[in-house]
């Protein structure tokens, strides 16, 4: 049963306060988001190769970089990579988060120190995370390659981060460990937010552990999981120094995201304008994901 719930509407004199003393932080955000995010698009129309800002800016409007992005196979090269990078960063990480969450939401000894330890990996900068990767999975020395030879699991050492075939999938397993405490934290919060006599009244009813999932924890922490997955699509999708550090988009362009894309369009090539244009699409495919996750959200709520 809902409840209506009526909104007051403050005072025209409230009001105005409200929006004088909200006036800073609205200035603030427009020159810390809006300024650059009108640069960037004013830098995508603007055909041509400069390294300086200036130069750029003064070149003709044209959408001819919009041209060039969209019609390179490399883009939807890189936009196919960046999709199986994402979906299979977020899937398992979700699924190691949830475990986790639940695990730690009982009592157990040195429930604490663990719970700890678990913020290690979301703490660590990525270009350590590539680092540490890519010395256990080294095709020489690595103790990864070491346990597998002595599991008896393969003869020969596997180059995984070389190799076509393995190089996507080590990448996505390194941003894994580091992003699955997100999830822990976000759920665990969650679960601890679930008042125990749901739990107690399903136990009453005869109900097993599945059904309590089913009808008490899941639909406890759907909304806050919804966001935290919104929010980990958003930084995996636009993820850059781990796989820059690993693989460097390689090999062969087989973990070429489009965040390596842009950065090869702008350093490498020194062509702003077409870098600039891959950013503006996919901060419009970021835009769509928000859109997607918070109508999902909101058809939850309803």
């Amino acid at each position: 049963m809902k409840v209506a719930v009526r909104r007051q509407r403050l005072p025209a004199r409230d009001r105005w306060l409200a929006y004088g003393l909200l006036a800073p932080a609205f200035c603030v955000v427009a020159l810390l988001v809006g300024w650059p995010l009108w640069v960037i698009v004013q830098m995508s129309l603007r055909p041509g190769r400069a390294l300086e800002l200036g130069k750029l800016l003064s070149q003709p409007l044209g959408g001819g970089n919009f041209e060039r992005v969209l019609g390179a196979p490399a883009t939807w090269a890189a936009f196919a990579h960046s999709a199986v990078y994402t979906t299979g960063t977020l899937v398992p990480a979700f699924a190691l988060g949830l475990v986790a969450a639940l695990l730690f939401h009982r009592t157990f000894p040195a429930r604490r120190w663990l719970r700890s330890l678990l913020l290690l990996p979301w703490a660590v900068p990525g270009v350590i995370v590539s680092i540490s990767f890519l010395w256990m999975f080294d095709a020489s020395f690595g103790v990864v390659n070491a346990i597998l030879r002595k599991l008896g699991l393969v003869s020969t050492d596997i180059a995984w981060f070389v190799d076509a075939d393995t190089a996507m999938a080590t990448v996505i397993l390194a941003t894994v460990w580091k992003s699955f405490p997100f999830f822990t934290i976000t759920l665990l919060a969650a679960l601890q937010s679930i008042p125990k006599s749901l739990y107690e009244a399903a136990r009453v009813d005869g109900a097993s552990a599945w059904q309590e999932f089913r009808e008490v924890t899941w639909p406890g922490i759907q909304r806050p999981a919804m966001l935290a997955v919104i929010l980990n699509a958003l930084w995996t999708f636009r993820e850059f120094d781990i796989i820059y550090v690993a693989t460097g988009g390689g090999p062969a362009g087989a973990t070429e995201t489009l965040g390596i894309l842009v950065y090869r369009e702008a350093f490498g090539s020194f062509r702003f304008g077409t870098a600039a244009a891959i950013g503006v699409l996919m901060l419009c495919t970021a835009a769509l994901i928000v859109l997607a996750g918070l109508r999902r959200l909101r058809d939850d709520i309803r």
